[in-house]
């Protein structure tokens, strides 16, 4: 995929309707030496969207508990994996897993993370570039597997309640770490 582009359709989980929202889509591209960039596009009222309030780029936790698009990362045949959380207000969050959501012994470590947002009556976009040392550590050029995923709020869950949307949900609950969610498949640069 050097210096194209795809673009993955997100699916609302059946449990958690979202009628504000329409759609979303992912569009992922690499370029050799600049990282994966991903760009998510929500499509739909996006006045109703719950958007937490913009801060400096910085590293924090507990972004998925608002909405939050996010991107699982690892390779084939391999458990280890990596989760990256991005919000809207500009924080971000990376974790590495050793196995189905057991946490390494460290997280990834580089440079803070930018996104650029924006807001318009009927979508909301966000971009971000993921640099290649913040993903899977890949000498032996195996495929990345890859799971996109989006936690929306909006007013209109005023009882908490968050719409989970990712290109597959292989489970009754809402469940971004499972495996079977990452079906999108990659070579790396």
């Amino acid at each position: 995929m050097p210096d194209e582009h795809i673009t993955q359709p997100l699916f609302c989980h059946i449990a958690t309707p979202a009628p504000t929202v329409r759609a979303i889509e992912v569009r992922l591209s690499q370029k050799t030496g600049n990282g994966l960039t991903l760009g998510y596009t929500l499509w739909g009222d996006a006045t109703r969207l719950r958007i937490p309030q913009q801060q400096l780029p910085s590293r924090s936790d507990g972004l998925w508990e608002h909405t939050c698009f996010e991107a699982f990362i690892g390779l084939r045949g391999e458990r280890a994996y990596r989760e990256f959380n991005f919000s809207p207000s500009g924080q971000w969050a990376a974790y590495a897993f050793s196995d189905y959501r057991q946490h390494a012994d460290t997280s990834p470590d580089f440079d803070p993370l930018e996104t650029t947002t924006r807001l318009l009556p009927d979508r909301f976009e966000l971009e971000v570039c993921l640099p290649y040392g913040a993903l899977p550590a890949n000498p032996d050029g195996k495929l990345w597997q890859i799971g996109l995923s989006a936690v929306i709020e909006t007013h209109d869950t005023n009882d908490g309640q968050l719409s989970y949307w990712a290109l597959h949900h292989p489970s009754a609950k809402p469940d971004f770490h499972h495996r079977d969610a990452f079906v999108l498949e990659l070579p790396s640069l």
